[in-house]
């Protein structure tokens, strides 16, 4: 799969493509559904299959900390285009620049002239452009004589519509099995491991650090999880997810204790899957009552595991 970072990089594309626009934050069934109606529109047509995304999240740029707490990272969302066999992946750096293109010149520029799409898969409420006045009518009639446009709406996602915002919700309300039927998978963090304070290893429980490079994390607590890219085979472990405050800690990490493993991983490539959410993450008296709980998470995930 190829990457095109940036407009600097896109040049002209000589034959063509199938394109879509979007977020794809968490690359649910939904969004799988699109993407496998655009790879097949490019097979049919002999031409690539092009995916345009925008980083940072046009809501990150605009609202900061009161954006959505993201479900899926750029590293992530590479990662599940590429095993569904996109392509290629445009990414468009969102800032004031291109905040403030007119939809015109968006369509003219980035998808006639230097992707010369054939054809367009976009929502019906997609919105672009210059204070957003760019919709799917406009793409309707500017590309009219260079590609055709296609709604999602005519791509069917079962009784309920399937959403982002749907998934947040129900990761917040603890439905995993539902999250994991929506996604059509576990819902995963990826990132490399980095070296913490070392607390958990004092405490007897060493534990893999993982920045979440995220500006809020769509999950909270403690958890039983999966982990891949430790060993030859996933692993079962205990997450925590927060801020720690028995520590007086103030940023957010991803910390998971392994079981049953002792090996030192600095620099890997983990991705780890809640399975179960154990408790919320609470703020303990000593370390001694900390250590304690910890025991009990953990007797409590391996009997989840054993069943």
């Amino acid at each position: 799969m190829q990457l095109i970072r940036g407009l600097q990089s896109l040049t002209e594309q000589a034959h063509g493509c199938v394109a879509t626009i979007g977020k794809f934050d968490g690359i649910h069934c939904g969004h799988q559904q699109i993407l496998d109606a655009v790879i097949a529109k490019a097979t049919a047509m002999n031409v690539p299959s092009v995916v345009i995304l925008f980083e940072p999240d046009p809501q990150e740029y605009f609202l900061g900390d009161k954006a959505p707490a993201r479900l899926t990272r750029f590293r992530e969302k590479w990662s599940e285009l590429e095993q569904l066999g996109i392509d290629k992946v445009l990414c468009l750096r969102f800032n004031l620049k291109l905040a403030q293109m007119p939809a015109e010149d968006f369509i003219n520029d980035i998808l006639i002239r230097r992707l010369k799409v054939r054809h367009l898969i976009v929502g019906d409420d997609f919105r672009f452009g210059a204070s957003r006045q760019g919709d799917f009518t406009l793409l309707q009639q500017m590309g009219e004589q260079y590609f055709s446009v296609q709604s999602t709406a005519s791509i069917m996602q079962g009784s309920e519509r399937i959403s982002s915002t749907l998934i947040r919700q129900k990761l917040a309300d603890n439905q995993l099995d539902d999250v994991r039927l929506l996604l059509g998978r576990n819902f995963t963090i990826s990132g490399r491991v980095t070296h913490g304070d070392k607390v958990g290893r004092t405490l007897g429980f060493p534990t893999l650090n993982i920045p979440l490079k995220r500006k809020v994390s769509p999950v909270k607590g403690v958890y039983l999880v999966r982990v891949s890219g430790v060993s030859d085979t996933p692993r079962y472990g205990v997450a925590n997810v927060g801020v720690r405050p028995t520590l007086d800690k103030l940023v957010s990490r991803l910390e998971v204790h392994v079981l049953d493993f002792e090996q030192q991983c600095y620099g890997a490539h983990v991705t780890v899957a809640f399975l179960h959410k154990l408790r919320e993450e609470q703020k303990f008296a000593s370390l001694d009552e900390l250590k304690q709980q910890i025991t009990q998470d953990i007797q409590q995930a391996k009997h989840l595991i054993s069943n």
